[in-house]
């Protein structure tokens, strides 16, 4: 089979919910901001960095960045994190990720991000949708997650039993 075929049968998957993207830092690849031509932090190490000022920390936290987030977190307050990824995904402007943009025009029916910018959710920002939303265990739900419904303008909080699962329900992001 050719790989171009393999590749349509992929896209035809997406589209018909048998595959679900799932995105990690490498569909920012190519981001920059807008007015700097900084590129964004999107893997571990560079939101370390980001976070610390270009500087490295200790090897046993910069293993993985929730590690370095939470030592921050501790040392700093939780609000210090917050500001951090705020001002660094939210005030700052983005150029669009390719890949953000391609997945939108297939009309899939779950996508799952993994990154923690807000370039998937501004790429749906026109249309209605559910978002997933992951918390910590402390968070004072029973689950690790929290689930939103997007009108077009708002988003509001809904319970598991309000979701449509149907192929015809809102598009659901992770």
């Amino acid at each position: 089979m050719s790989v171009t075929k393999q590749l349509i049968e992929i896209v035809e998957a997406i589209k018909t919910g048998e595959v679900v993207p799932y995105l990690g830092p490498g569909v920012l690849n190519g981001v920059t901001n807008t007015e700097t031509g900084e590129a964004i932090p999107a893997s571990s190490d560079e939101l370390i960095l980001a976070m610390n000022n270009g500087q490295p920390m200790a090897p046993r936290l910069m293993y993985e960045f929730p590690r370095a987030a939470m030592n921050q977190e501790l040392k700093k307050g939780r609000s210090f994190v917050e500001r951090f990824l705020n001002t660094t995904y939210q005030e700052k402007t983005w150029s669009e990720a390719p890949v953000h943009k391609w997945l939108k025009t297939l009309d899939t029916q779950y996508i799952v991000d993994i990154n923690r910018d807000t370039q998937l959710q501004n790429f749906y920002s026109t249309i209605p949708h559910i978002l997933i939303h992951g918390c910590a265990r402390v968070a004072g739900t029973d689950y690790r997650f929290r689930i939103y419904q997007y009108d077009g303008s708002q988003y509001s909080s809904v319970s598991q039993d309000d979701i449509d699962f149907s192929k015809n329900s809102l598009p659901i992001l992770f």
